[in-house]
């Protein structure tokens, strides 16, 4: 597929910065852990990425005419009803690490939690093997310059654009998202910084990719809630809901004002912590933009799916009630009135029960798959370690690692 960007690389200088929108006021996920493979060496990552200081002032920009004119009809339900197979590429370029300065080579931060750089070759696979969407976590927190620019490292920035890319230039559908932030916590007194900063970052990626056309989405943050509190999990708060709302509304005000294609990109929100149907109730969605998706992310049932101390063995019958409630809810929330909705991670730990793994995976996303919801496993590249062990896919010599599970998803998805 000829990709329409390029052009665009040669129109983003010279022109004059937009205004912020503004945003004020106040009304368990294996994707929070650092459960990879062993620790990778700089002989096997380094590359040609400069140690370059990015604190000179940046170029300003214009909104610019959107290219993708095809973009202007789309609807978020009719992407959604073609991503079938997804993939998240995890523990990779959401990794963080206080002891790496923030301007410093960006292979360093992909690899602190242990995986090796991602590779165009890894993305390849993942293709190859069927999948039609890969979602790709970010972490941005440790490269932005102080406020009220937060300005992007630019070697950071050139490192993540490569590896949408890799996936983009496939033809695939790619998820480019805000993960393990840390400002953007849902209090009412953080609410006003978390939407400057909200604005800040979003219009800049904005910008990077404006000329993408409808196989780049951009999901707004992921799993935002209150951290280290007993509300953590358990569904929030008021608090906890309206200022994830805010912030989802920052966020989405952002890409719609911004320029090229953005208008008209698909775009994801999560409730509150992402996967909570007390959440779900509270997810504010907008009524005037149908190419919104709802982010859910689900290990269910917890016992089975994210415990490791927990089950190995499934059974339909009596072990299916926990993703029956899910999709229900989902269904009831969302779907039945027109919101499509993505369950952007899901997956099971390994316990050495891969078959009953591919038992459960059939099941769970069939039963999503009936009220037109796909399921993203979330690979964090973990096999061996102490922790979730959700890894698929191995990123040194591209070999699924538990065929029968990928059988399992071409059952419910094939062709």
């Amino acid at each position: 597929m000829i990709k329409k960007r390029f052009g665009a690389m040669l129109l983003i200088a010279a022109f004059a910065l937009s205004a912020l929108c503004g945003c004020a006021g106040s009304g368990a996920s294996s994707s929070g852990q650092n459960t990879t493979a062993e620790v990778v060496t700089p002989a096997q990552t380094e590359g040609a990425e400069p140690v370059t200081d990015d604190e000179t002032e940046r170029e300003t920009y214009e909104n610019t005419e959107n290219i993708n004119k095809d973009m202007e009809s789309m609807k978020a339900s009719d992407i959604v009803s073609q991503m079938n197979l997804g993939i998240s590429i995890g523990n990779s370029l959401d990794s963080t690490n206080s002891g790496i300065i923030r301007v410093d080579q960006p292979w360093k931060w992909e690899t602190a939690w242990g995986n090796p750089k991602i590779t165009e070759e890894l993305v390849d696979a993942l293709v190859d093997a069927g999948f039609t969407t890969i979602r790709i976590p970010v972490s941005w927190t440790d490269h932005l310059a102080p406020g009220p620019d937060y300005l992007i490292v630019e070697s950071w920035m050139d490192r993540v654009q490569e590896v949408v890319d890799y996936a983009y230039d496939r033809g695939v559908y790619v998820i480019l998202n805000l993960h393990h932030e840390d400002w953007n916590y849902p209090y009412y007194d953080n609410q006003e910084k978390a939407c400057e900063i909200m604005e800040a970052v979003w219009r800049q990626i904005a910008e990077r990719f404006k000329d993408y056309d409808e196989h780049l989405i951009f999901e707004g943050q992921n799993e935002p809630r209150k951290v280290g509190t007993s509300l953590e999990w358990s569904g929030g708060d008021k608090e906890g809901w309206d200022v994830v709302n805010a912030t989802n509304k920052a966020f989405i005000e952002t890409i719609r004002s911004s320029g090229g294609s953005n208008p008209y990109r698909m775009l994801m929100i999560p409730d509150y912590a992402a996967n909570s149907a007390i959440a779900m109730e509270h997810l504010e969605v907008p009524e005037d933009d149908d190419r919104i998706i709802v982010s859910i992310h689900a290990y269910t049932p917890y016992n089975f799916a994210l415990n490791a101390n927990g089950s190995a063995e499934w059974n339909n019958d009596s072990d299916s009630q926990d993703i029956d409630t899910l999709m229900s809810s989902i269904k009831r929330l969302f779907t039945d009135k027109g919101i499509p909705v993505i369950i952007g991670e899901f997956g099971a730990v390994n316990k050495d029960n891969a078959g009953a793994r591919a038992e459960w995976l059939k099941y769970y996303m069939s039963a999503a798959k009936e009220i037109g919801v796909p399921c993203f496993w979330w690979d964090n590249g973990s096999f061996n370690s102490n922790g979730e062990n959700l890894g698929f896919i191995d990123r040194r010599t591209y070999e699924i690692k538990y065929p029968e599970l990928l059988e399992a998803m071409k059952e419910v998805y094939p062709g």
